[in-house]
Parts: C-alpha cells; sequence; structure tokens
C-alpha cells in the first residue's frame, strides 16, 4: 500500500502551512531528535495585536545547553500557559468565532502539564488537528532507530514508518540527496505554501504567517476553506 510521510521538527501552535503538511500525508513524524535552534519556531509562534505582529514565546532552559535536542528542552517559567491565554483572550477576544472555541483552548492551556517543549507542542498539535478534521498519524522520530547522516536519517525514518512517499517543506529542496531517497524505492516531492486565500483577520494588515489559532478565532468550522488540502 502507497504511504506518504512528512518529518518535521515540532513547533508550538504552528501556521496553517504546517497543517497543511500534516493532512497531506498519512504519517507526520515530530523530529524533535534534531538540535534545538534559539530564536526559531520550536517555542515560539505570531499572532496579530493592535501593535502589529508579535511573538507568543514559551520560556525554555538554554543556558549552557547549546547542543540540546529538541526533546531535552524544558520549561524555564511554569507561569508560562496562564500569561499565554491571558495575552490571547486580550487579543483575539473580539474575533468572530473566539467564544465558539474559548473553553477548549483555555482547558488546554490549564491542563498543560511538565515541562517537555516536546511535549508541549505534541498537544497543541494534536488539538488543532482534531478540531479541524486531521487524521494523520502523529508519531516522534524517537520512536525510531535513527541513523547518522542527514538525508540518510530522512530515508531511514522513511523505510521504517514503511513510507513509499516522502513530502518535504519546500526549503529543504537545498540539502535533500533526492538519489538515497530514490535508492529505497521512495518518491520525493516538495510543499507549495503559496497562493493562500485571505480570509478575516482583525488588527491591521493580513498575514499569512501566524499561528493557526488566528485563523480559528476569526474563521471557526470554516478554517479548512481557507486551508490547501482539504478541497473545494
Amino acid at each position: 500500500m502507497p504511504k506518504t510521510v512528512a518529518i518535521v521538527q515540532s513547533n508550538y501552535i504552528p501556521w496553517k502551512g504546517y497543517f497543511d503538511l500534516i493532512n497531506s500525508v498519512d504519517e507526520f513524524v515530530l523530529y524533535d531528535d534534531m538540535q534545538y535552534t534559539r530564536r526559531d519556531w520550536r517555542n515560539r509562534n505570531l499572532i496579530k495585536t493592535p501593535r502589529g505582529l508579535e511573538w507568543l514565546t514559551i520560556p525554555v532552559v538554554v543556558k549552557g545547553r547549546y547542543l540540546q535536542k529538541i526533546r531535552e528542552t524544558v520549561v524555564s517559567d511554569p507561569d508560562w500557559p496562564r500569561k499565554h491565554w491571558a495575552t490571547l483572550v486580550h487579543n483575539y477576544g473580539k474575533a468572530p468565532c473566539f467564544r465558539e472555541y474559548q473553553a477548549v483552548f483555555e482547558e488546554l492551556y490549564a491542563s498543560i502539564e511538565g515541562d517537555s517543549l516536546s511535549r508541549i507542542n505534541f498537544r497543541f498539535i494534536e488539538a488543532v488537528c482534531g478540531l479541524i478534521g486531521i487524521r494523520s498519524r502523529l508519531t516522534w522520530s524517537m520512536d525510531y532507530e535513527l541513523v547518522e547522516g542527514k538525508t540518510e536519517r530522512l530515508v531511514g525514518l522513511c523505510k521504517a514508518a514503511g513510507a513509499t512517499h516522502y513530502l518535504s517543506g519546500p526549503s529543504a529542496r537545498d540539502y535533500i540527496d533526492e538519489r538515497l531517497f530514490a535508492q529505497a524505492g521512495i518518491g520525493v516531492s516538495y510543499m507549495d505554501y503559496t497562493g493562500y486565500p485571505e480570509y478575516r483577520q482583525l488588527h491591521g494588515g493580513f498575514e499569512h504567517g501566524v499561528t493557526i489559532l488566528d485563523l480559528i478565532f476569526n474563521e471557526g468550522r470554516d478554517a479548512p476553506r481557507f486551508m490547501k488540502s482539504f478541497g473545494p
């Protein structure tokens, strides 16, 4: 049976394109055996505010841990869920569909346990997938045996997951050795993140690259209509 797999590091409440990638594959592997990168999307994402775009950031321990993996990264301030939820209420409380999803996300933030960034990201990704109707299987790279080499490791994960096709983000064109996939009998293609339609947004000009919460709070059950993987 054909099977398509994507392998991407976990992000905090990612943008809509991340969820389109999940919805386009049979299995989505959270690649949290990769090194944690500072000032990246692993522990933060953008929201719209009356003052413009602002970061919503989970504070994590980085001092002296320059080579830590994403799955080894831990939170430094246990009060972050309360602060983030208060910020979302303040900036999205007047969004058309906020009240419809308020209880869901308020409970999600209130029920966060532990200090693992990977597991926190997983909770939010899983919850959003459930809300918008994505049924792709979510797994971890740590569920599989890993081999050395950048492309070699991706190929190894695909083989272990039983993939016949690998769907990648477009930026990976610069480093993926497609010959190694071909030798393993695995096809490769790249996600296209262009051509997204605009939707209702608060706070000024339209911005595509914000957390998917912006889309959910503004369009609610119609959110999939403004994504690319759900069809007409």
